[in-house]
């Protein structure tokens, strides 16, 4: 474990809520549809920073700190592409305006980030409590990867979400987005507008990606701030990045089958060190650095691949063969609130 101080953590918590106020100033202060030059500047802006970030701590904390958090952020912003397929059904399903996909995005992420912080605390202190923490990861990272195969060309329902449904019973949900705001009122009555479902509709999913992402991290990694530093780089440039690959996410036709690869290899990780620690030392355990080169070279095979193929093969679009597709589907509510 890396000791890491309280005024790191101060440190770097301030550094993360300010550049989520930067983000929310450029969403919130002047609505607008992000044309791809401003996406492209932004996610190049977080990238940088993440990477800076990154070797500040190989820096001052050492070379194995700084190399797990790059592997780190390597499979949690892989694994944040598969979040921008749901996004792009939802923000396509609920008919977003342009000027309000980018504010929506931010409020969704947000949200995500707070209650990642939360799982990664709860993780942090089982694997400290349970050895068999890292067994049990490895087997749920394993599992997701064979769902995420079989169901990796059904399209998720996103009416089908729980929290969706019940804000649909507790709200009456307008027509109209009023100006981008998430609750209004008309003809004297406070109701939801449909941005409020879609920001429920983005945090629970992206929650729903964390159940698996989270385990990912601890497979590179058991320190608590590392885990939560990658998460939060990553997911701070994912409002940007859903603009800047909106309109190439069809032609990563590959894409499923790219992470899937990466859930198996940090799950047989997990399962080595839980064997390693708890049953024998001879059994073998994977380095941080040769981890972070198999990750990068499963991203590089699968972009080149799916390129390749969209290339000799146009017509084939990718499907959105995301964690929410694959978890077992709940039986429809009636929406007796909203008919």
């Amino acid at each position: 474990m890396v000791d890491i101080s309280a005024w790191a953590w101060t440190a770097t918590i301030a550094l993360i809520v300010g550049l989520f106020v930067l983000d929310l100033l450029v969403a919130v202060r002047r609505p607008h549809a992000v044309g791809m030059r401003e996406a492209t500047f932004w996610s190049v802006f977080y990238v940088a920073v993440a990477l800076l970030f990154g070797l500040a701590l190989w820096m001052l904390v050492g070379s194995t700190a700084g190399t797990e958090y790059f592997s780190g952020y390597v499979v949690e912003k892989s694994l944040s592409v598969d979040n921008l397929f749901v996004f792009v059904i939802i923000m396509a399903r609920f008919e977003v305006p342009d000027e309000f996909q980018q504010k929506t995005l931010l409020f969704g992420i947000a949200a995500a980030l707070v209650l990642r912080a939360v799982l990664i605390a709860v993780g942090a202190a089982a694997i400290s409590l349970f050895s068999f923490t890292f067994l049990i990861f490895g087997l749920v990272l394993i599992w997701t990867a064979i769902q995420l195969i079989r169901h990796r060309n059904e399209e998720p329902d996103v009416e089908e979400n729980f929290l969706v449904r019940r804000a649909r019973k507790l709200f009456p949900i307008s027509d109209d987005y009023h100006g981008g705001r998430m609750l209004a009122r008309e003809n004297g009555h406070r109701v939801a507008t449909p941005l409020l479902i879609v920001f429920v509709a983005i945090g629970s999913t992206d929650l729903l990606f964390a159940l698996d992402s989270i385990p990912a991290v601890f497979g590179v990694t058991s320190e608590p701030f590392i885990v939560f530093t990658a998460n939060a780089f990553a997911l701070l440039g994912l409002r940007a990045l859903y603009f800047l690959v909106e309109g190439l996410l069809d032609r990563l036709v590959y894409l499923t089958i790219g992470l899937s690869s990466i859930l198996i290899f940090i799950g047989v990780k997990l399962i080595l060190h839980f064997l390693h620690e708890d049953v024998s030392k001879s059994i073998p355990e994977m380095p941080t650095p040769l981890s972070l080169g198999v990750i990068l070279l499963i991203l590089v095979v699968t972009t080149v691949a799916s390129l390749l193929r969209v290339r000799t093969h146009p017509e084939e679009k990718a499907k959105p063969g995301s964690l929410r597709a694959a978890t077992k589907k709940e039986p429809r509510e009636e929406n007796t609130a909203n008919p």
